[in-house]
C-alpha cells in the first residue's frame, strides 16, 4: 500500500489574518485547508504579531480578543509547517511581470516557491489581489 502525500497551502499574511479574526471569506477558507497541511514563512509570525499589536493599539481589537489571538497564534504554530526566510530565498531572480511586489509579498511568493519545488504545494492562499496576481504570474495555483 502507497502512502498518500499530505497536501500543502501556503498561507500568506493576509489569509492567516483573515482566517484568525474571522473575516469575510474566513470560513471557505478553513474549509479549503481542511485535512490539508498549512504552510508558510516564519515572517507570518512576526507579520501577524505585529498587525494584531497594530490592531489592539488602534482599539480596533480588545485587550481581551488581542489576547486570544496571541494565543490562537501560539496554538496554531504547532499546526504550520515552516520555511525559515533565508540567504538562499534572497537572490533567486524569481519576480513577477505584473508588478514588484513589497518585500515581505516577495519572501512569501519565493517560500511558497520553494515550497512548490521541495516536496509540493498545492494552493497558495493569499486575501490580497495584488499577491494574488503575482502569485498566478509565478505559476502558482492559488485558492479559490
Amino acid at each position: 500500500m502507497t502512502k498518500t502525500r499530505e497536501e500543502r497551502v501556503y498561507l500568506d499574511t493576509s489569509a492567516y489574518l483573515a482566517i484568525l479574526l474571522g473575516e469575510h471569506g474566513s470560513q471557505a477558507a478553513l474549509r479549503a485547508l481542511s485535512k490539508r497541511v498549512p504552510c508558510s514563512s516564519s515572517l507570518l509570525l512576526i507579520e501577524t504579531e505585529r498587525n494584531l499589536v497594530r490592531l489592539s493599539r488602534e482599539k480596533i481589537l480588545s485587550s481581551s480578543d488581542y489576547r486570544k489571538s496571541m494565543d490562537q497564534v501560539r496554538e496554531d504554530r504547532e499546526k504550520f509547517l515552516f520555511r525559515d526566510f533565508t540567504v538562499d530565498l534572497c537572490l533567486t531572480g524569481s519576480f513577477p511581470a505584473v508588478k514588484i511586489p513589497r518585500s515581505s509579498d516577495l519572501a512569501h511568493l519565493r517560500t511558497a516557491l520553494w515550497f512548490q519545488q521541495n516536496g509540493g504545494l498545492q494552493l497558495f492562499m493569499t486575501f490580497d489581489e495584488a499577491q494574488r496576481d503575482a502569485a498566478v504570474d509565478l505559476g502558482l495555483s492559488i485558492w479559490p
